[in-house]
């Protein structure tokens, strides 16, 4: 393959990134009720000068007409290239709902917006987003996968546990230097990198929650007691998971570079008071959660537990589908935050967790294809270890396309605006690209690339959500 961008490709993304852009602000309120205020098809009558309305309304059906001219662009590019049998399936699956798409649209907007049309519009829409996305997987792995990678075998025993200390915790260091070195040793076992974006889910939890109570007969406010214990819970719940995760893969650590110099692995701290820190850390966390509400503390205790145990005992050492899985402890948080507020589940909750659950792969997928001889050594098995690198990066887009989809899902069941519309679609579109590239490029620096462009995706969608929610 020459190094010339391949135009069937990059006219699949750009109909996926259109597709996408025009379901999610069709299925925003404020767009949608803009778009409702022409009644008429295929034109609009009157001036748009002045009527913003009519010009959303135009400006949506216009964007509409080009995207589907691209998607059929693309459909006849695919057979003069003569691409795989099921990518040109899966794009005639887009063609053929595309037509239904638009007239589910003409009747919404001819007779108003009533169940069960706009719903029905919004499926469609997504459908044939998810056909593009399949058939953008499909195209890429023909085109950059290779059939020479050699996959081990599913399980890979890890080896023992040895207790035995190497060395000295600290080396000859003054009083002041140790007790320095200690305490960022005590730190770095609470694994800060992730505090930052867990705590962000569990605050996007609790803005959603407040919005979606305000609109119901109790209107609880967000009190500041809340939002301090609930995030201070959290990051003694995220700090005790990751103690525990030191201390339980402190063997495997010393035989890969990326975890070597951890501290247990290192002897900088003794393993009996990393645990008891640990514990600490936990009660700490259960007993404020307890102060919010007992649901909050059962889901602390929850993640605490998932990720120290059935994670790392379990899931990654014996299974593929470990991250899969394995993205059940990062979207409790926002469970935490909803029930932090409401005080119950719901379906907004829900749906939060079920992004950051689908979000995970397609995130933690780039970092183990960095890694993959990394996580080799330590005898993991992670999906390229597994599965092979084309593989892997098959399923970044796969999942990736089910984030997007679950975001927007997310626009049709609650009352974020237009800033959580642009943000998925502008940053989900970054993110593919940067997937795309990974497929061209094949190399660590592009995986970090796109590691770097999820973590960015889900950060911004994350404070759009908690912005478009309090402003309501």
């Amino acid at each position: 393959m020459n190094g010339r961008r391949p135009r069937f490709t990059t006219m699949l993304a750009a109909s996926a990134v259109g597709v996408y852009l025009l379901v999610v602000a069709g299925a925003t309120t404020s767009i949608a009720d803009a778009v409702h205020a022409c009644s008429t098809w295929p034109t609009c009558e009157g001036p748009i000068l002045g009527d913003v309305g009519l010009a959303i309304a135009w400006t949506h059906r216009l964007l509409a007409a080009a995207v589907g001219a691209l998607v059929v662009g693309a459909a006849v590019v695919g057979v003069r290239t003569g691409a795989r049998r099921r990518v040109l399936g899966t794009l005639a699956v887009a063609l053929a709902l595309y037509p239904v798409q638009i007239a589910l649209g003409a009747f919404v907007a001819l007779n108003g917006a009533g169940a069960p049309f706009p719903g029905a519009h919004l499926a469609t829409g997504m459908a044939i987003f998810a056909a593009l996305v399949g058939a953008l997987a499909w195209q890429l792995e023909a085109e950059t996968g290779t059939d020479d990678e050699t996959p081990v075998t599913e399980t890979i025993e890890v080896p023992e546990i040895d207790d035995e200390p190497e060395g000295p915790p600290i080396g000859a260091l003054s009083t002041r230097e140790r007790i320095t070195a200690t305490a960022f040793a005590y730190f770095r076992l609470m694994k800060p990198r992730l505090m930052w974006l867990l705590c962000l889910v569990a605050a996007a939890g609790m803005a959603l929650a407040a919005a979606h109570v305000a609109t119901g007969p109790a209107n609880p406010s967000l009190a500041t007691s809340t939002i301090l214990l609930t995030l201070g819970g959290g990051v003694l719940a995220i700090g005790a998971s990751g103690t525990f995760n030191h201390v339980l893969e402190r063997d495997i650590d010393k035989r890969m570079d990326r975890t070597s110099d951890r501290p247990i692995a290192t002897h900088q701290l003794p393993v009996r008071n990393a645990l008891a820190f640990g514990i600490a850390l936990a009660v700490a966390s259960l007993a404020l959660f307890w102060q919010v509400n007992a649901i909050v503390a059962a889901l602390g205790l929850a993640a605490i537990l998932f990720y120290s145990v059935v994670y790392t005992l379990v899931l990654k050492p014996n299974t593929v589908q470990n991250t899969v899985i394995g993205g059940f402890a990062g979207s409790l948080p926002a469970l935490i935050g909803w029930v932090a507020v409401t005080g119950s589940f719901d379906l907004p909750g829900l749906a939060l967790a079920g992004i950051i659950f689908l979000w995970t792969p397609a995130h933690f997928y780039n970092l183990a294809l960095a890694y993959k001889e990394d996580y080799a050594k330590g005898g993991f098995p992670m999906m390229p270890v597994v599965r092979g690198e084309t593989e892997t990066r098959k399923h970044i887009v796969y999942y990736l396309g089910a984030t997007l989809i679950a975001a927007g899902v997310m626009v049709s069941i609650t009352s974020l605006g237009a800033l959580y519309t642009v943000t998925t679609a502008l940053l989900g579109a970054v993110f593919l690209w940067a997937v795309v590239r990974l497929h061209r490029e094949r190399t660590e620096q592009a995986a970090f690339r796109a590691f770097h462009a999820s973590n960015a995706y889900l950060g911004a969608l994350l404070i759009a959500i908690v912005v478009d929610a309090l402003a309501v």
